[in-house]
């Protein structure tokens, strides 16, 4: 049985105002295991506060979650990515103005949290394996977060490389740092939707970013699969 609520259904909560998100928050079963998905999500740059982005977060752990799966479409800044690989995210440098636990510390946990393992091994070892089992090519890297929403410069990519960035995104960062104050684990990936670290870079549509993603789902929800199937979750 699958039960979706509009997200101007639910208290507080904001709604995505970007092409592409639907806004729903999606009840369900897979694996044999309750799920919650939501389809369509909230980006600082459309104006929302820190604390708006990152509500669901707050939602999810009031709701009992105790494990995140997050995904985004994201830039290459590695010369060894390709349009439609799958990046599962190692770690993250975030770059965001605004830190979404700045202000009165929420006592879903400590003042000031751990982030050595944003990421959780355990679930990056297990995507791993389900990927081999499926066929399905992984690259890993890191993320990082900025604002946007403009796309980067070339010369933007070469400086977010040089940081130490894999991916380019303009999401994921703040509710990862928000989950894992919430003592909820987390394993995150990225599409890869353009290259931007290259000798002649492209320029990059919201059109063909939205058609990469689309292409690389079906992959990416074998991932998820496997992970909710065989996770201690």
């Amino acid at each position: 049985m699958v039960q979706e609520f509009p997200y101007n259904a639910i208290p507080h909560f904001p709604v995505s105002t970007v092409e592409g998100h639907d806004g729903k928050m999606i009840f369900g079963y897979l694996g044999g295991k309750s799920v919650l998905a939501m389809k369509g999500r909230f980006h600082y740059y459309e104006g929302y506060s820190m604390q708006e982005v990152t509500f669901p977060i707050r939602v999810m752990y009031e709701l009992g979650i105790t494990t995140l799966f997050v995904s985004n479409a994201a830039g290459g800044a590695n010369k060894d990515f390709r349009v439609g690989d799958l990046m599962v995210i190692t770690d993250h440098i975030n770059l965001f103005p605004e830190h979404p636990l700045r202000g009165k510390n929420i006592p879903t946990g400590p003042r000031f949290p751990d982030m050595h393992e944003a990421y959780d091994k355990g679930l990056i070892r297990i995507a791993e394996k389900v990927a081999e089992e499926k066929g399905i090519h992984l690259v890993h890297g890191v993320y990082l977060g900025t604002q946007g929403p403009t796309y980067e410069t070339p010369a933007e990519y070469k400086a977010y490389h040089i940081l130490g960035g894999d991916a380019i995104g303009m999401s994921t960062v703040p509710e990862v740092i928000v989950a894992r104050h919430c003592g909820i684990k987390v394993f995150g990936i990225s599409i890869i939707t353009n290259i931007g670290l290259s000798d002649t870079p492209t320029e990059a549509t919201h059109e063909e970013v939205q058609e990469a993603a689309n292409q690389a789902q079906p992959k990416m929800a074998e991932i998820f699969r496997g992970l909710i199937q065989n996770a201690d979750i």
